[in-house]
């Protein structure tokens, strides 16, 4: 309960305030711009409550890594396609829509990886000099 309660927090927070730039667009007009910051907003909540797989210590690395993407595949995917960021008037259009979802899932992972890595070599380093 209190990882699901971390999780809520973690998504919430963003969504609020984009959901409230989303309303501010809507009653300015500009409805194109208020979809935008709606969906931005629908995929920082997935985002954030998601975060919470990475703090379930009984969980190795792999399978934390698995279940986020599952869990991203299920809920940010659909959002992808539902929200008409990209035209989708075919399985090819569908299909390159996935390989780019999972080619920046790639990107960001192995970034959080190395970067991670150079904070634990510059912390070591930090602690033995």
């Amino acid at each position: 309960m209190q990882l699901f309660l971390i999780g809520l927090k973690r998504g919430v927070i963003p969504f609020v305030f984009l959901l409230i730039l989303s309303i501010w667009n809507r009653l300015q007009g500009e409805v194109g711009n208020s979809n935008v910051f709606f969906f931005y907003g629908l995929i920082a909540f997935f985002l954030g409550v998601a975060s919470v797989i990475y703090l379930i210590k009984q969980w190795s690395f792999g399978k934390q890594i698995i279940a986020h993407y599952l869990v991203m595949l299920v809920t940010v995917f659909p959002t992808l396609l539902l929200s008409g960021f990209y035209p989708l008037n075919s399985f090819d259009d569908l299909l390159k829509v996935y390989i780019k979802f999972n080619k920046v899932g790639l990107i960001l992972l192995l970034l959080t990886y190395f970067i991670s890595k150079s904070r634990q070599r510059y912390n070591n380093r930090r602690l033995f000099s």
